[in-house]
């Protein structure tokens, strides 16, 4: 397994503990220069959605992972989590509906993450 999908697993991992919704994974090599991989996710709520967020940044960071930046987190309608190869992009869940990133990039291949 890659530093990058070690990276993957413990971003969704972490999201899953905290109980993200509709948790996707998309390979963007080839596809988007800014990452080789998207993580999606939704919270139910600003307290959710803030949650999640600090359970990434937590667990990148203890693998030895920079967070290049964090955008959203006071407004916690959409966290952007710039771990460099992984962009982590976690919605509250009426702008995951509005943005709708999975359509945008539908060309982008869906990776298979969690692993019960």
């Amino acid at each position: 397994m890659t530093e990058q999908q070690q990276l993957l697993q413990a971003v969704t991992k972490a999201a899953d503990d905290k109980r993200a919704e509709n948790i996707t994974a998309l390979n963007m090599e080839g596809i988007s220069p800014v990452a080789d991989y998207f993580v999606i996710c939704h919270g139910n709520s600003d307290k959710q959605v803030q949650a999640i967020a600090r359970e990434v940044k937590e667990k990148a960071e203890e693998l030895g992972f920079d967070i290049r930046r964090m955008e959203g987190f006071d407004e916690a309608r959409w966290v952007l989590i710039d771990i460099g190869d992984v962009v982590v992009h976690v919605f509250h869940r009426e702008e995951r509906v509005y943005y709708n990133l999975e359509r945008l990039w539908g060309d982008a291949p869906h990776v298979d993450v969690l692993m019960s």
